[in-house]
């Protein structure tokens, strides 16, 4: 020590680099045959027993190591002899004193302070002795004692006690210790203690137990047990205690290092090139004699478990290289340095060592997954191995690597890309880059052995969709068997992954050529043929039926194929949608449907096409009957809508998901739907086109055959099926989206777009349904006619032609109303009477121009009553036609007589009257009553009369007559006085006419009120104006006349002959009553309606009879000169014609007159 009190030490050893250097020399120099040497002097002094040295034996070991060393039988001897002349090592005990469990208790307070006493039985007087633990039965020390062995190992024996420490304390001490004592049994020890302090004053240790281990029963590589603690007086167990043995020899750690390396070197080429073992199955399992020989050198060399374990990482990592080993093994041996390594209890030269060795092993790790395509997925073995590289992997990544360790060199991984910050890769970073670069490979390698040979549009799809298969198949694979293991070990989505590089591939190979092919796609047209077949616009190799067309048929084939592909896509991206859940929309691939737009059209008639083709071979080979008995359609109907639902399957595969294509092109395939259910309708109308018609020798007629009906009800099912099906393609879906992303009102409209379409479609079918039962009809209507024509001859002659048309049409409509639904049935009802209406109509005016009696009508309206109360269904009303009603009408007309008919056309002309609303001819005011059988009519004025003198008055008087004429034939005709000179006549006249019972009864009986105007010269007197009065209107009351309302009726004159009454009477130009009637009519007429009305009753009559040229040129000229005259008469100026002095004419020209003759002659 210095004046300062500073402790100078000098150094007196070697210093550390000198040592280094001195045993890397020496590791340098070392040869061959000295580590054979060492190994053969370690063979021969054999320390421990009972392990794999002593089951094998010294001479097998020599053997062993000379075969493993190549060495010859004489060096061999040589050297033996050498190690055999050796001093015996000088071996130590390596104890180390872990812990203590369930120790007796010594103690007052039950518990006790033990340490551990221990020392070999040849030298007892060096003992060893471990720390005190205070007040503890499971003491845990963790120490460590060498003891050298200066005897024989193979008699000497280690003893280990364990005794509880007793302090040096007074009695006073002792006594502060009552409060913790515990029991009775503490009590009496304290009490003890103290007793044994008092008296004696020692303080001594107590034996709590011991336990004896013989040396010989340690193995050479040490081991770890529990010993049972034993005392002499005490059978029961003292408590158990763990300790750790082993034999170690003073020799540089270095140099032993080295050794053992190198041994273990050797010795496993010898092990595998013996046993021919397989690539990575070696799994750190050597033979009994290497295991033994490796034991011996480890123990005698000094070497640690952590030193051992780091040889074997370091032989093996440089082995595995050229003959791979079990990761198994790497694994394991990672699981015994880890902690080391981590805790820093490693010295940098191991440190070194070890990712040295690690560096060695890490190609063959992300080789084996970068190669794991070639691996049988599924395999128990693949799997085990790729969970321990990956696990190899894990561990090496939660190591610190050192800075110096360059894990990734260049010319190991040329496939490896650096980061673009400069600094160092991770292990996660490499591995992701091996799963990439091992799916690029791949990829590669399925475009190399999938080459498209054909270039052809439609191979070269058909190599995409192999290449997609083949990808996905790699997928699926990895998913099924590999993501769960990547999760689990390393936490890397190692599915997403590879999907993330094939997606980018696929997307760069596919775009460009589907979009190419969708331009070049020509739009798939079809129509109907005149063979009433659908063929395609152009043909396909020359077909234009609808026979399926040949599978390399365009477009057919390519549509096909392209649509495979977009299927083979969408299950790619449905997959990477999995894979992917929040991220996936940023894939190439995710709009891969916008590449397809061009070809959905095509695929859509393509669909439509092939529909069209099944609905006509459907009907084909339909044979009509129910395919149930409790439904009414056939198999063609459920067949078709079968189709239909192939369709749907098509669009639900389709999945397209843009609701804006959605809508374009669901309404495509809705108006591709109705297309189609127009087309199987006609297609089973021209089925049984010609079904029902019965020959025999006496007639030809139509029945109505089950054919029929099932044909109607299939159309109908057909119909009925459509607003469903649609409804199941997801309108209300696509209509809802659109209202999300665009804006309600468009939605609203697309809507109502697409009802409006399937409502026009429905609509269309029904009347398809509808034209089918007409066409039915229409095919029963000639029987029908033929039978009505003898029943309206013969009805009141021949009941029997009656019953025909009803059995004729009993029987069809029992079929129609046997097979049809209520709906169809009622709709035929409603045909048939139209149809019905139209043939009675046809007849009705077939018969006028045959001038048929009015019998004949008569007979006719009869048997429409028949048929009316014959076939009317609940109650309803049958004359809902407009057709029929005016049928209905024209029978009861035709079918009156002539006195009736002339009736019947006064009741049109008081019809008539009431609309009049602004009488041009006059108003004539009259009021009457009925007092019991009596009219009482007063006529009272007129107003406004039309002019008929050339003083531009007229001279009037009124007449009364009733109508019907011949009920009335022996009434008087009243008449009042005349006025003149006067239109505003005051008649003031009061008329009582006297009925009988039956006459006052009549119910349509008419007063007919004619004004007429006074001629002095001329025998008959100027026609003026008429006005009728229904019975109906006037009152029967026995008041005064006089208190009765006014009755202002306008008068008028017949202005044509277009009435339903007039034209009767026109066909009846042999009765005499009818001709002499018109005659009148046509006299009240206006002089231009009447020349008019004598033209067209000319025109007609000769129409009747055929008709000339002849005929036609005299009616033109008669035309000319009536329009002639007409504007004279009414212009002042007249140069052809003579009129009198008044302005008046006086009679017809004569050219005019001398048309006219010719004209009633012909």
């Amino acid at each position: 020590m210095n004046g300062m009190g500073t402790l100078r030490t000098k150094f007196r050893g070697v210093k550390k680099e000198m040592l280094e250097r001195q045993t890397s020399m020496l590791i340098q120099s070392m040869t061959v045959d000295e580590l054979y040497l060492e190994i053969l002097y370690e063979i021969l002094h054999n320390v421990g027993g009972c392990d794999v040295g002593c089951e094998v034996g010294q001479q097998a070991m020599l053997g062993y190591v000379q075969e493993a060393f190549k060495i010859s039988n004489d060096k061999h001897t040589q050297l033996l002899t050498q190690a055999e002349a050796k001093e015996p090592p000088e071996l130590m005990l390596n104890v180390e004193v872990v812990e203590g469990k369930d120790l007796v208790p010594k103690d007052p307070s039950g518990l006790s302070d033990p340490f551990v006493t221990i020392y070999l039985m040849s030298n007892t007087a060096h003992r060893y002795n471990t720390s005190v633990k205070s007040g503890t039965l499971n003491p845990t020390w963790e120490e460590h004692f060498s003891l050298p062995i200066p005897g024989n190992l193979q008699e000497d024996s280690l003893c280990l006690e364990v005794w509880d420490f007793d302090p040096a304390e007074t009695v006073k001490e002792k006594m502060t210790k009552i409060f913790e004592v515990k029991g009775v049994k503490g009590l009496r020890k304290l009490m003890k203690e103290i007793a044994i302090t008092a008296s004696t004053g020692k303080h001594d240790n107590e034996l709590i137990g011991t336990a004896n281990i013989p040396l010989k029963s340690i193995p050479a590589g040490g081991m770890m047990m529990w010993l049972n603690l034993s005392k002499k007086s005490k059978l029961r167990r003292q408590g158990v205690l763990k300790a750790r043995f082993s034999f170690s020899s003073e020799k540089n750690s270095q140099v032993a290092a080295q050794e053992h390396r190198h041994l273990l070197r050797i010795l496993l080429l010898h092990e595998l090139e013996s046993s021919k073992v397989a690539p990575y199955w070696w799994c750190g399992n050597f033979s009994a004699a290497a295991e033994g020989i490796l034991t011996q050198h480890a123990a005698q060399s000094g070497l640690s478990q952590l030193d051992n374990h780091l040889a074997q990482w370091s032989v093996f990592c440089a082995i595995t290289t050229d003959h791979p080993l079990s990761f198994a093994l790497f694994n394991g041996l990672l699981d015994k340095v880890t902690k080391a390594l981590q805790s820093g209890l490693v010295n940098e030269e191991d440190v070194k060592l070890f990712w040295d060795g690690a560096k060695k092993l890490l190609p063959t790790c992300y080789s084996h997954i970068r190669k794991l395509r070639k691996k049988t997925a599924g395999d128990k073995t693949v799997m085990k191995t790729l969970r321990e590289v990956l696990k190899i992997l894990y561990k090496l990544s939660i190591l610190d690597t050192p800075e110096s360790i360059d894990l990734f060199p260049a010319n190991l991984y040329g496939w490896l890309r650096d980061k673009d910050d400069g600094t160092k890769l991770t292990l996660h970073e490499v591995l992701n880059q091996a799963v990439i670069q091992g799916a690029s490979d791949w990829f590669v390698h399925i475009l190399d052995n999938n080459e498209c040979k054909d270039k052809s549009e439609e191979s070269r799809l058909q190599h995409l969709i192999r290449v997609i298969q083949l990808v996905r198949s790699d997928l699926q694979r990895a998913v099924e068997y590999f993501d769960r293991v990547f999760v689990e070990v390393m936490s890397y989505q190692y599915s997403r992954a590879l999907y993330g590089v094939y997606e980018d591939k696929i997307a760069s190979l596919v775009e460009p050529e589907v979009i190419q092919v969708c331009k070049s796609m020509k739009r798939l047209r079809y129509s109907e043929g005149s063979t009433n077949s659908v063929h395609l616009a152009g043909g396909l190799n020359g077909d234009t039926g609808l026979g399926a067309p040949e599978v390399g048929s365009e477009p057919l084939a390519m549509g096909t194929t392209l649509f495979e592909l977009y299927l083979a896509l969408q299950r790619f991206l449905t997959l990477g949608q999995g894979l992917n859940e929040t991220d996936w929309n940023s894939y190439s691939i995710s709009k891969f449907h916008s590449w397809f737009f061009g070809g959905v059209a095509q695929w859509l008639d393509i669909a439509a096409y092939k529909a069209l083709t099944r609905i006509e071979k459907a009907v084909e080979l339909d044979y009509l009957v129910t395919v149930d008995t409790n439904v009414k359609y056939s198999s063609s109907g459920v067949d078709t809508l079968a189709i239909f639902y192939q369709i749907k399957i098509f669009w639900q595969q389709l999945a397209w998901p843009d609701v804006e294509g959605c809508y374009t092109f669901v309404a495509k395939i809705v108006d591709d739907i109705c297309r189609c259910c127009v087309f199987y309708s006609d297609r089973m109308a021209n089925r049984v086109s010609s079904v029902g018609t019965v020959s025999t020798v006496y007639e030809e007629r139509f029945e109505v055959t089950t054919d029929w009906c099932v044909a109607i009800n299939n159309i109908d099912y057909v119909r009925q099926s459509l607003q469903p099906f649609v409804e199941e393609l997801g309108m209300d879906d696509i209509i809802q989206k659109m209202c999300e992303t665009r804006s309600p009102l468009e939605a609203q409209r697309c809507k109502e777009t697409l009802q409006n379409v399937i409502a026009n479609a429905i609509d269309t079918v029904k009347n398809k349904i509808v034209d089918l039962l007409e066409v039915m009809i229409k095919k029963m209507m000639p029987s029908i006619t033929r039978f009505l024509i003898e029943g309206a001859e013969l009805l009141h002659q021949d009941c029997s032609s009656m019953d025909r048309v009803m059995r004729y049409l009993e029987a069809n409509l029992d079929t129609l109303y046997q097979h049809l639904n209520n709906e169809n049935f009622s709709r035929t009802l409603d045909i048939v009477w139209e149809q019905l209406g139209e043939v009675l109509y046809e007849l009705i005016q077939a018969n006028l121009e045959k001038r048929r009696p009015p019998s004949f009508f008569s007979n006719l309206h009869e048997c429409l009553k028949i048929m009316v109360r014959s076939f009317r269904q609940d109650n309803k009303d049958i004359y809902t036609s407009d057709t029929l009603k005016r049928v209905e009408y024209l029978l009861n007309l035709h079918g009156l007589e002539t006195r009736e008919l002339i009736h019947q056309y006064h009741l049109e002309r008081w019809q008539d009257q009431q609309s009049i609303t602004e009488p041009k001819m006059g108003l004539l005011t009259v009021r009457a009553q009925f007092i019991e059988d009596s009219l009482k009519l007063e006529i009272m004025n007129a107003r406004n009369l039309m002019p008929t003198d050339s003083n531009g008055l007229c001279d009037s008087y009124v007449r009364a007559a009733l109508l019907p004429e011949d009920a009335f034939a022996n009434v008087e005709k009243p008449k009042t006085q005349t006025h003149s000179k006067n239109l505003f006549p005051l008649y003031d006249e009061m008329f009582l006419i006297s009925l009988n019972h039956e006459q006052r009864r009549i119910p349509d009986g008419l007063i007919h009120l004619v004004i007429k105007d006074k001629d002095m010269f001329s025998v008959s007197n100027t026609f003026v104006g008429e006005a009728y009065l229904h019975f109906s209107e006037i009152p029967d009351t026995p008041a005064p006349i006089s208190s009765l309302p006014q009755q202002h009726l306008p008068l008028s004159r017949p202005a044509t002959i277009d009435g339903d009454a007039i034209k009767a009477l026109e066909s009846r130009q042999g009765d005499k009553q009818a001709r002499e009637f018109l005659k009148k009519q046509r006299q009240k007429m206006p002089s231009e309606d009447r020349k008019m009305c004598q033209v067209n009753t000319a025109r007609l009559a000769m129409e009747q009879r055929g008709g000339s040229m002849f005929y036609n040129s005299l009616v033109s000229r008669y035309e000319d000169c009536a329009q002639k005259w007409d504007d004279h008469h009414h212009h002042p100026i007249q140069r052809e014609f003579k009129f009198n002095g008044e302005g008046k004419h006086c009679e017809e020209p004569a050219c005019l007159r001398v048309l006219h003759r010719v004209l009633k002659a012909l």
